[in-house]
């Protein structure tokens, strides 16, 4: 009779533990869904909010990849290539079968396309803004109805690219990264009054695989285009990958993603750079482009006007802070 009922006491803390954990995780534990987990800045913030305690959805393509993120504690790997609709949807289904409701989504998967318009053959054009693209919208719009039932936040990795493009053989990945830029400001302002805050964190140069065999692939397209590869192209293509070896490690990133993931305030943009030089140029490419549209037609703002709209566009944004 006493182990009767020893068991019966036995069997109520197991079963009321297990629903104590579970209502902990479900209340508590917000849930992230980070596309592109698997290197570079994804996996770093992936891991940054497993640490803190957050459960992680962490995205990925390949199987082994999906196995190191599902062995780190409280991440749940998802095989999700955001190209193809079908694993997108089997996400939604697996997330929604967990019953963890999802806090926010991190959309951080995308790839580079360096190369000149000339020599970048269409269908790797298409690809990039299949991923950059088509996939950021694929995935926000699959998975923004269980953001929105939470309140939660919507966050997309975009690029000092998207602010700038005033390099040479950038147009196919800035002209991505631009995207992101309007595609944020118009579904903010969607999202809005469903009480969901959108942003977008604009990195400069940091560590980052979105690069990796970026020379290769670039010497193989001008020559599958019929350019001639000079040593002067192979030098510069290379004297690039080796400056990206010494690229910083995404902390700062990562501190901006918390930020606009948890703060009570988050910005609508976060730019994210390195060092001056790029900060130096990203706000000056800004302000020449603001010169640039005030320079022709009727309505043209005199200095004093500009001046002024500045100061109080810098008034205001202290006021927000």
């Amino acid at each position: 009779m006493k182990q009767l009922f020893l068991n019966a006491v036995i069997l109520i803390v197991i079963v009321g533990s297990a629903v104590t954990s579970q209502q902990v995780f479900a209340e508590d534990q917000k849930s992230i869904l980070v596309t592109g987990a698997s290197t570079g800045i994804g996996r770093h913030l992936a891991e940054s909010l497993a640490e803190e305690g957050y459960h992680v959805y962490a995205g990925a393509r390949k199987e082994a990849d999906l196995k190191e993120l599902g062995a780190i504690e409280n991440i749940t790997a998802v095989a999700l290539d955001v190209t193809k609709q079908d694993q997108v949807d089997a996400a939604v289904a697996m997330i929604t079968e967990k019953g963890t409701g999802l806090y926010a989504l991190v959309n951080n998967a995308g790839v580079g396309g360096g190369g000149t318009v000339l020599e970048t053959p269409v269908e790797k054009q298409s690809f990039v803004y299949d991923v950059n693209v088509e996939g950021v919208y694929r995935i926000t719009k699959a998975f923004a109805p269980m953001v929105v039932e939470s309140k939660g936040r919507i966050v997309t990795t975009g690029s000092i690219a998207g602010t700038l493009a005033a390099f040479p053989g950038f147009s196919a990945y800035a002209g991505s990264k631009h995207w992101i830029e309007a595609f944020t400001d118009s579904f903010a302002e969607e999202m809005e009054p469903l009480g969901v805050q959108v942003s977008v964190i604009e990195p400069g140069n940091y560590k980052s695989n979105i690069r990796r065999s970026s020379v290769a692939r670039r010497l193989e397209d001008a020559k599958a285009a019929g350019l001639e590869v000079t040593e002067e192209m192979k030098q510069s293509y290379e004297a690039t990958a080796k400056r990206e070896l010494a690229y910083k490690e995404p902390d700062e990133v990562t501190a901006a993603f918390m930020h606009a993931l948890f703060d009570e305030n988050p910005l609508r943009r976060y730019m994210v750079v390195p060092n001056e030089d790029e900060q130096a140029m990203t706000i000056r490419t800004k302000v020449n482009e603001l010169v640039q549209l005030n320079g022709w037609g009727p309505y043209s703002y005199s200095r004093d006007e500009l001046v002024k709209l500045l100061d109080d566009a810098l008034v205001g944004g202290k006021s927000d802070e």
